[in-house]
């Protein structure tokens, strides 16, 4: 022993020894300061980002919407957007998984499209295709919610607006929309390359409107974001000099728009620059997954576009409903659904009590949502009805079909991944389920359809999940 500390004094020590002459003593010093200081530092680095991380997991709550005292707003559209994030307390807790819904229900409108409708008429004005208060009509054809989005905002705008819909939808939005005084027209439901489509017929009713009056001329005016119809009685230029806000200033001539919004880029735009930064905001960035139907498609392309571009790791997840075929295009590659194949094609393409999501033809906006889209989960009428029944008992949630899909396709994928606790799932809540009493909600016709109504779909579900 004695021998080892006498050899590492003689041999070893007096390389450690720092030389004698002071330049070399010098040089010396800062190298094994500069050392030191590099390793302190990529510690301390490192400790730092570590409890910050986990300060984050740890700490991390979704705040409700703030609203100051001396905070006044602009009108009806000033109210929309900036929805709270609520956490879906029953499932968060049966699945260890934190899983978010965006109160979208709470818009003025009631429903996620009044963004898709105020982008889509402020895109519109700016590009001098509308003018308020000159006897111009908005035209569109929708199942309902972004009817009576348009309805509502063109009220509070100085338009008239007149929706087209299938004679099939819930007899809550129709009344919705004569009571803010839009005129609809329902008509059967139809395939999209049938003249009679609802969307067909609220384009060709935008380029009669100008026909109504004499020496009128309807054309077509090629935007940015798709080709949008207008028509005017005359050909005019429109002076962008003037006021719009002078109420019934007439030398404008009223203007017939077809909003368009399933091929209307403004429907992605919308969510691109609205929603998605909103709930990018809400989480503090820290977010796996996005889960959204898809009817028009703006809506999982705006905010999966979104979140994609801050964090490509997020999963982008499509909830279907039974008779869309979205769901077989994002798995397999082919629009198309099974019970379209020969001897179980039913009456209507998207043959299901779920309104609002589903559809068989690739849009503009789907267009723009397939690249980013990671997974799809077929959602069943059945299961759809169970959720929004469970949401009630456990929750006090009174949702629309969309909504309830939108949550069975987030326990789905929440129970594919294995995900546990610190995981974050965020999805929309589209509409509230006052709009679906005569259907969704309705006891007597989910029985005459054959759809049970109760929770245990939901249940057993989660039971497997946690066992």
């Amino acid at each position: 022993m004695l021998l080892s500390v006498q050899w590492l004094s003689d041999k070893i020590l007096p390389w450690l020894r720092p030389p004698t002459q002071s330049p070399f003593r010098t040089v010396f010093y800062g190298i094994i300061l500069g050392i030191s200081l590099s390793l302190s530092s990529s510690s301390a680095i490192s400790y730092y980002r570590t409890r910050r991380e986990e300060e984050e997991t740890l700490q991390f709550e979704p705040r409700p919407i703030e609203l100051r005292s001396d905070e006044v707003l602009s009108g009806v559209t000033g109210l929309i957007g900036n929805t709270p994030l609520i956490r879906i307390n029953s499932l968060s807790n049966a699945l260890g998984v934190e899983i978010y819904g965006k109160a979208e229900f709470l818009n003025p409108g009631g429903s996620v499209k009044d963004r898709v409708a105020l982008r889509m008429i402020e895109d519109a004005e700016a590009q001098g295709l509308l003018r308020p208060h000159t006897g111009s009509r908005i035209f569109e054809g929708t199942v309902g919610s972004t009817g009576i989005s348009i309805a509502t905002i063109a009220r509070a705008r100085g338009y008239d607006a007149t929706i087209i819909m299938p004679d099939d939808v819930a007899q809550e939005k129709v009344k919705a929309l004569l009571a803010l005084g839009a005129e609809v027209e329902r008509v059967r439901p139809a395939s999209i390359v049938d003249k009679k489509q609802y969307v067909n017929l609220a384009k060709e009713r935008a380029i009669s409107f100008g026909k109504l009056l004499p020496s009128s001329k309807p054309h077509l005016l090629p935007t940015p974001s798709s080709s949008v119809v207008v028509s005017t009685i005359s050909d005019e230029t429109v002076d962008q000099d003037v006021e719009s806000e002078i109420p019934d200033y007439r030398p404008y001539k009223p203007r017939g728009f077809f909003a368009d919004q399933f091929e209307n880029r403004s429907n992605h735009d919308a969510h691109f620059e609205g929603t998605g930064p909103e709930i990018w905001r809400q989480v503090n960035g820290h977010l796996h997954a996005f889960v959204s139907g898809a009817g028009t498609g703006g809506t999982i392309a705006g905010i999966g576009r979104f979140v994609k571009s801050k964090n490509e790791a997020v999963q982008v997840v499509l909830a279907d409903p039974e008779g869309s075929g979205l769901y077989n295009k994002v798995k397999y590659g082919v629009m198309f659904d099974y019970k379209e194949s020969e001897g179980k094609k039913r009456r209507h393409q998207v043959d299901t009590v779920v309104e609002g999501i589903g559809i068989n033809r690739i849009t503009n906006n789907i267009d723009l949502a397939l690249p980013i889209i990671d997974e799809a989960y077929r959602i069943t009428d059945a299961e759809a009805v169970s959720m929004s029944r469970y949401l009630v008992k456990h929750d006090g949630l009174f949702l629309g079909s969309s909504s309830a899909c939108n949550l069975v396709a987030s326990v789905k994928l929440a129970q594919k991944m294995g995900w546990k606790e610190g995981q974050v799932i965020v999805t929309i809540l589209c509409d509230s389920g006052t709009r679906h009493y005569s259907k969704f909600w309705n006891d007597e016709y989910l029985q005459n359809v054959g759809i049970p109504n109760d929770i245990t779909i939901i249940e057993e579900l989660l039971a497997q999940i946690t066992e």
